[in-house]
Formats: structure tokens, C-alpha cells, sequence
């Protein structure tokens, strides 16, 4: 099993007093919002899609009523599955230019890397 053998005898340790061997409960940062919080943060956010992550993060308070940051907001509706997206920006080819720039290059297909670096593409 390519582990340690005082691995394996704290696990059979373990199983004997607790009948399982899943894992203890870790001390660690408690979490700075609670889940109705971070239930209302991805309402919000689905409810005004331009609602940014700080101004957000400056309109929740947390538990204690600390504040929160832009970060914390981030990952609250990274986990659950809303990120950031930015509209794309420029020429949208359709197939007709796809096709037409894809023929274009067939019939350059004999050409050299000198007669090559002389094209520029531009859009």
C-alpha cells in the first residue's frame, strides 16, 4: 500500500475504539458568514448580474458583524459556480470568413517561413 507501517497501526488503532477510521474533526478559521449569508450573496448576485464583488462585500456583514471581503464574496459564489466573465471584445467571424481565410491558406500551403513572416493578420 506504499505507506508507513505506524500509519497502518494507528488506523487499526483507531478502528478498535471508534469503529471507523474516517477523520477527526481539524481545528482551522472559522467561517466569516454563515450559509444563509452565503445563500443570500449568490441570490443577490443571480438577481443583479453587474453587482460587483467589493460592493457586495461593502453591503454584507458577517457573523458578529464584522465585515467581509471581496475575496470572501468571490469564493462564496465560486463555490457556487458564478465567476466573473468579461464580454468578448471584437470581430465575431462567422463561417463565411472562417472558410474563406481557411482557402486563402491552402493556397499559400508552398510558401516558405520568409514569405510567411512578410503576412500580417489583421482582422
Amino acid at each position: 500500500m506504499n505507506v508507513n507501517r505506524t500509519t497502518i497501526f494507528r488506523l487499526r488503532q483507531c478502528l478498535h475504539k471508534t469503529h471507523t477510521v474516517s477523520d477527526w474533526p481539524r481545528s482551522g478559521r472559522s467561517r466569516c458568514t454563515a450559509q444563509r449569508q452565503d445563500r443570500n450573496l449568490v441570490i443577490n448576485h443571480m438577481n443583479n448580474r453587474f453587482l460587483s464583488a467589493s460592493a457586495s462585500s461593502h453591503q454584507t456583514r458577517g457573523i458578529n458583524n464584522q465585515r467581509i471581503s471581496a475575496n470572501t464574496v468571490r469564493r462564496r459564489l465560486s463555490t457556487s459556480g458564478l465567476r466573473a466573465r468579461r464580454p468578448y471584445i471584437g470581430l465575431i467571424l462567422n463561417q463565411c470568413h472562417r472558410h474563406q481565410s481557411t482557402l486563402w491558406a491552402q493556397e499559400h500551403v508552398a510558401w516558405d517561413r520568409i514569405q510567411w513572416r512578410s503576412v500580417v493578420f489583421s482582422v
